[in-house]
């Protein structure tokens, strides 16, 4: 069909949300504004759906979501007898709505859909996909994007996101389904409660997954008494319950809330992009920490399964990165468990590619089997599900990857802010009684195994140009790989799309077994790598940098040097 035949079935039809009609009348006469909403549909991926609020195909609306889940409708019947889904949502624009248009879908296609009356952080739906043993699971989030996004985020009954084999499925089912026709059912929520066919999620399930992140503790007694005063902002997301009673139940008593971001608030006035790894979003947590002199702040994304924190330094407050929090949670669980002997036989501990390779210094260190996997968390969740199918998941012992996402423990199956959370708190109060802060663990840590520098530049192209733009890039670098980046050459490459490695110095070529993925990846002659990747969830290409240097400020120098060498090579 015609983009303007398109736009016309639409402004014919889409008459359910008042904002949709408002919009599609503005911009009936600009052909640029009315390609950019339907010139594709959102493409149903591993994540699901993500895209701008509004009206079109391109956009997230309550069309877009109710003819994905009739897809997932469609598939959950042809795979299960009696399917059922949880449902839950962060604190997006529209989330509490897209949440319940899902479960009426769900329930006019004889779909059981249990939803949560209140927004809930990520981690929780993948928590209760295993508690109510459900066929599948939806969270309506967009994670940290600006506030001009929504999504749809789906998950398999493993509790894992969903995977490329399901998903794709889904995506059949989803391409069968019209718009307008009558393909989609909907059922009235109110009577879909009263059938039995929709269900209110039990406060049981959220206080079961609340005692489980708290079995993940290793020395909550450190916890009480500590004096640990501590900063935390949910920024405006899903976080501030459950963290803040995590917090209270392993002692840490001392805990101001940022006022200005405490509530639930999907225009996010206060911070344009709600994610923990941008200095900008933490500015009032930063300002508020000064004035109380707190100790420790802690930020957690809009749904929660992220977290980045400042801590105290000389007056100051230092920003951890992603990677810096996973070296450190990984070197507090990995030695206080084997010094309180509850480190099981060869643990296991996940991370991605993208992720700092001084992890794996210190997993030599404590005899502990380090898996690395492709970007995404759904890769970690998978490798605990190979443990539990061995029935060996109790060696998985922690999970992280640099974009600020932690794991310790198996009752869930993607990131936890919630649980990560803790145990940063509760590694903070344990080294503050040994009167250590935790930039000098990090700084110890560095002195111990070397400077380690890991950043990550993100090179955003917006519109239906950009997507191209992205994509003849990586086509590009693909075809002619660079031979030296910075100073330093290139000694071997790898394409996980095409599945094979190539080391320049021999001309050696190996298999690469991982599933496929557009990634390219550049280890350097000085033990320093380079990974360039599309962005799975935004347009937005990401260069990942280690560099190694003899002093973090040599590192960081070395670092500017290979993010100038990299823009010339990718002609951005």
């Amino acid at each position: 069909m015609e983009i303007r035949e398109l736009f016309k079935l639409w402004l014919d039809n889409a008459k359910d949300d008042k904002d949709l009609i408002a919009e599609l009348n503005s911009i009936e006469n600009n052909d640029e504004e009315v390609y950019e909403r339907f010139y594709r549909e959102l493409k149903f991926g591993t994540a699901g759906l993500r895209g701008v609020l509004g009206a079109g195909t391109n956009r997230m609306n309550v069309y877009t979501v109710r003819k994905a889940t009739q897809g997932l409708a469609n598939f959950l019947n042809k795979k299960y007898d009696n399917p059922s889904v949880a449902i839950s949502y962060d604190s997006r624009i529209k989330a509490d709505l897209f949440a319940k248009e899902a479960a009426r879908v769900l329930a006019a296609n004889g779909v059981k859909a249990y939803v949560s009356k209140e927004l809930q952080p990520t981690p929780v739906v993948s928590f209760a996909v295993r508690e109510l043993k459900t066929s599948a699971g939806i969270m309506v989030t967009a994670s940290h994007n600006p506030a001009k996004y929504n999504g749809y985020k789906c998950y398999g009954n493993d509790g894992c996101q969903m995977t490329d084999v399901n998903a794709d499925a889904v995506y059949d089912e989803i391409q069968k389904v019209n718009y307008f026709n009558g393909d989609i059912k909907l059922i009235d929520f109110d009577e879909g409660i009263k059938n039995g066919l929709i269900e209110w999620i039990n406060n049981s399930v959220y206080e079961s997954y609340l005692e489980n992140v708290r079995e993940q503790s290793i020395n909550s007694d450190a916890c009480k008494g500590s004096g640990l005063k501590v900063v935390f902002t949910p920024l405006n997301g899903a976080g501030n319950k459950l963290v803040r009673k995590i917090l209270d139940r392993i002692g840490i008593d001392d805990v101001v809330v940022v006022p200005e971001q405490e509530m639930p608030d999907g225009n996010f006035t206060t911070c344009p992009y709600p994610n923990p790894e941008i200095k900008e979003a933490l500015a009032l947590g930063l300002e508020l920490s000064k004035k109380v002199d707190a100790d420790l702040l802690l930020a957690t994304d809009p749904d929660s399964d992220r977290v980045g924190i400042a801590v105290k330094v000389n007056g100051g407050y230092r920003l951890m990165s992603g990677n810096e929090t996973g070296i450190m949670l990984m070197n507090y669980i990995l030695s206080c468990r084997k010094e309180n002997g509850t480190l099981p036989e060869n643990p296991v501990a996940v991370k991605t590619i993208v992720t700092s390779k001084l992890v794996e210094k210190i997993c030599e260190k404590y005899g502990c089997e380090l898996k690395n996997v492709l970007t995404g968390f759904k890769y970690i969740g998978e490798q605990i599900l190979l443990l539990e199918r061995k029935n060996e998941e109790k060696r998985y012992i922690f999970g992280f990857e640099e974009s600020y996402g932690y794991l310790a423990g198996t009752y869930v199956r993607d990131k936890d802010a919630v649980v990560a959370s803790m145990l940063i708190c509760e590694m903070a109060a344990y080294y503050r009684q040994q009167g250590k802060s935790l930039d000098e663990v990090m700084t110890s840590i560095y002195d111990e195994f070397g400077y380690y520098l890991n950043r990550t530049e993100s090179y955003e192209f917006e519109g239906s140009a950009g997507m191209q733009k992205m994509s003849d890039i990586m086509t590009n670098l693909r075809n002619a790989h660079p031979a030296k980046i910075s100073a330093f050459k290139v000694t071997a490459y790898a394409d996980y799309l095409n599945s094979y490695s190539k080391d320049t110095v021999t001309g050696e070529t190996s298999e690469i077994t991982l599933p496929k993925s557009n990634v390219l990846s550049y280890s350097l002659e000085d033990g320093g790598a380079v990974i360039v990747r599309p962005s799975g969830t935004e347009p937005k290409i990401k260069v990942y940098v280690t560099a190694v240097g003899k002093s973090q400020q040599d590192a960081s120098a070395i670092a500017d040097d290979m993010f100038r060498s990299m823009t010339s090579i990718l002609g951005i």
